[in-house]
């Protein structure tokens, strides 16, 4: 079977990256979800030899093998079309579908730009909870991963001021155990995980906030009692060094950006997002649209390239 691949916003770097990437032999098989002619159209921009096959697996290099999906207007490089918002969901739709069928063995997906797709699906707020409704699971967890760190999240695309409001011990629960069973699935006993305060200092004994102790180390109390190996609440400005990273094998923060510019510093265009809790195997790429690389190819498939890695190296292990 293959991995499927959701190339994304159809006028960003998404096509180039599956157009660039097969112009080498590849050891995996990729099902492009996408509009042929978008791909074909960019190749020629990219001045690159390109067939489509309708098949599960490419042959040689320069073939590519596509579950044709239309676009509803035009593709210009570059060139947001808000009329194409639908296309991009249409691919997800019917590469999940594929996944849940076992038709494929992972998903793989592109940079995606949220504001196009709000102006048709109002609330939309990433893949995470497109991916998490589309099959029909309760809690899912967003985690960035390079080489020597990983980086799950407690709340995902929300703004600033929706976070702490969301920080529950139930909420927070659930997302420690899916942590904590993933990381046993992909194969590390006793998982050690830190956990981030909410607050500057962790709050430095509630005169900078509460969360911490009334939410969140209890929490962390009540898990290490049923066999979970967490520490914290940690000040986020210290649970990034190299001594208190020692021995971690994952890292909780509260919000969006209180973690991955740290994760992003140390592996950019190296760094691959998982969907921990789905019921089949999704990564994706680290980076956005790029919409001004679109057509140039000016680009890197390093988070590509990591986030197939990672997709194949979970396949082998089984771990859904």
């Amino acid at each position: 079977m293959a991995i499927a691949f959701t190339p994304g916003e159809p006028a960003g770097i998404g096509p180039d990256l599956a157009v660039i990437y097969a112009q080498k032999k590849s050891d995996k098989d990729l099902l492009v979800f996408a509009d042929a002619d978008v791909l074909l159209a960019r190749a020629k921009l990219l001045k690159l030899p390109l067939k489509i096959l309708e098949s599960d697996q490419a042959y040689a290099a320069g073939q590519l093998c596509v579950h044709p999906v239309k676009v509803n207007d035009s593709v210009i490089a570059g060139n947001l079309n808000s009329n194409n918002a639908q296309y991009v969901l249409n691919t997800l739709d019917l590469a999940t579908q594929h996944c849940l069928n076992n038709q494929c063995d992972a998903l793989v997906t592109g940079p995606i730009h949220k504001g196009i797709i709000n102006t048709i699906h109002s609330g939309f707020s990433g893949h995470t909870e497109y991916l998490a409704n589309l099959s029909k699971v309760d809690k899912t967890v967003m985690m960035l991963a390079t080489n020597g760190l990983r980086v799950a999240l407690a709340t995902t695309h929300l703004p600033l001021s929706e976070v702490a409001a969301n920080i529950t011990t139930n909420a927070l629960e659930k997302t420690l155990r899916i942590i904590h069973h993933s990381l046993m699935a992909y194969g590390i006993n006793n998982p050690h995980i830190v956990v981030c305060g909410l607050n500057p200092h962790a709050g430095e004994d509630g005169c900078l906030g509460r969360e911490e102790i009334e939410i969140i180390n209890p929490l962390i109390a009540k898990l290490n009692k049923q066999a979970f190996n967490l520490t914290g609440s940690v000040p986020a400005d210290t649970a990034f060094t190299v001594d208190a990273l020692q021995g971690v094998d994952c890292v909780l923060s509260m919000y969006h950006d209180q973690g991955l510019p740290v994760l992003k510093t140390l592996g950019f265009k190296q760094a691959v997002n998982i969907t921990l809790g789905l019921p089949f195997i999704r990564t994706s790429v680290d980076h956005g649209t790029a919409l001004s690389l679109a057509g140039t190819g000016n680009i890197s498939l390093g988070s590509l390239h990591t986030a197939l890695d990672y997709a194949q190296h979970f396949i082998h292990q089984k771990i859904i």
